[in-house]
């Protein structure tokens, strides 16, 4: 399903980039599980806080002029039609438990997981609300 043609205003875009940043993130968490056993893996991750940083300015605009401005960061761009780009970076944290105890990397991993797809179930429920009856995961 194509995300952007449910952008009607500025908080469905919001909901619409938490959603798109949710599902990639959801694909590097369970490639990092996927390649637990991959000589020489590295274990990535998105910018999570700075993702949330980003998303609190772009509100706090939005509170003040009633528009959206989403900046550019060092790991999350922006571009044409509503498009983003973010760039996962090596999980320096979690390259160290994986070598020093895999039963712990797994549990963060997991833990990693669940929180991202809270936050995707959230987004997308806000969206669906504020839409009509849809289905974001078809």
């Amino acid at each position: 399903m194509n995300l952007q043609s449910l952008i009607t205003d500025n908080i469905a875009e919001l909901l619409v980039k938490v959603i798109e940043f949710t599902q990639t993130r959801q694909k590097i968490l369970t490639e990092n599980i996927n390649n637990i056993h991959s000589p020489d893996f590295a274990p990535r991750d998105l910018a999570v806080d700075e993702f949330s940083d980003l998303l609190n300015h772009a509100i706090d605009e939005h509170v003040r002029s009633q528009r959206l401005v989403l900046r550019d960061t060092n790991n999350i761009k922006f571009g044409a039609a509503g498009s983003f780009e973010v760039k996962p970076s090596v999980d320096k944290y979690a390259k160290e438990l994986l070598e020093e105890n895999r039963n712990e990397y797994l549990e963060l991993q997991i833990n990693k997981l669940s929180e991202n797809s809270l936050n995707q179930r959230v987004a997308a429920e806000l969206l669906r609300q504020k839409q009509g009856v849809i289905s974001i995961f078809e």
